[in-house]
């Protein structure tokens, strides 16, 4: 069969539905262990398209994730993720879906074949030149998608496409492609398993190290937490305490002093600055609280 490696039959799931569940099984996890390999050989593709992504947000612009079906749903749940994690405002990033809302939680595969919906969708959403969209599509083909890669293009914003199928008509479109080689499904084109699992590590890596280029972590810890509910604001409190080596009384004043900022906290309890010059200093290091920390000390 021609066309993307994704479609293609595996030699390995041959006569599969005559094993055990266990033989089932043992398969399937081999050819997952397939993917961490595929996904590694991207990393310098990566890295670029996370400092892509990093420079748009520096330059106040915002991340737009574009897909149908398992990709799509990816591309939400990861633009849904940002906020609480890393302290951002909820609209920095966005996701579309072929389909609409409905396709996030019921299969509208016919939505994926209309191209011009995905320029739409994008048109809607104000998409501009100081933007970057991170299109994302197992074959490279989803017309959809390549819709949003062209309507991305004429209105000069960044684009990254993230496909399991390198030299595909999204990989050509895009400035940045990440492409990683994970070979044909146990179940032929069923993308929601090796391909899914690699655009998902993919997401993983590119907005984690952009978030850390931006100083939204520090030594492992998710520093731009929003604590929004009572384990993120437990979890806020215990960073306060690792970082700044402080109780949990004092961390928990802190955090009240910042207004739930973590490293405004972190620079009141380790410092003694009052908010507003940590905040400042927080500002002259571009968000960084290592080298806010090192102006203060």
């Amino acid at each position: 069969m021609k066309g993307s490696p994704t479609e293609l039959r595996n030699p390995r799931a041959v006569g599969i539905d005559e094993k055990s569940t266990e033989e089932v099984l043992r398969i399937i996890s081999s050819e997952d262990r397939l993917v961490p390999i595929a996904v590694a050989a991207e990393i310098p593709r990566i890295a670029e398209a996370a400092e892509a992504v990093a420079a748009v947000l520096r330059g106040g612009g915002r991340v737009f994730f574009a897909g149908a079906g398992t990709s799509g749903r990816l591309g939400v749940m990861e633009a849904a993720e940002m906020a609480p994690t890393f302290g951002v405002p909820p609209d920095t990033f966005q996701a579309v879906i072929a389909g609409g809302p409905e396709a996030v939680f019921r299969s509208v595969e016919e939505a994926e074949d209309d191209e011009a919906a995905g320029g739409r969708a994008l048109d809607q959403r104000g998409l501009g030149r100081g933007d970057i969209l991170v299109a994302l599509s197992a074959s490279g083909r989803t017309p959809f998608v390549i819709g949003a890669l062209r309507r991305a293009r004429e209105r000069g914003a960044r684009t990254v496409a993230v496909t399991c199928n390198p030299g595909s008509p999204a990989a050509e479109l895009a400035d940045i492609s990440i492409a990683p080689e994970v070979g044909a499904e146990v179940v032929a084109g069923s993308t929601r398993m090796k391909a899914g699992t690699a655009q998902k590590l993919v997401l993983n890596m590119l907005t984690t190290a952009a978030m850390i280029r931006l100083g939204k972590v520090h030594d492992g810890y998710m520093v731009g937490v929003q604590p929004s509910n009572r384990k993120l604001r437990e979890r806020a409190r215990r960073i306060v305490e690792a970082l700044a080596g402080v109780g949990p009384e004092e961390a928990a004043e802190a955090l009240e002093h910042a207004g739930g900022d973590v490293r405004v906290a972190v620079l009141l309890a380790e410092t003694g600055a009052a908010p507003a010059e940590a905040r400042r200093a927080l500002d002259r290091a571009g968000g960084s609280l290592r080298r806010a920390l090192e102006a203060l000390r």
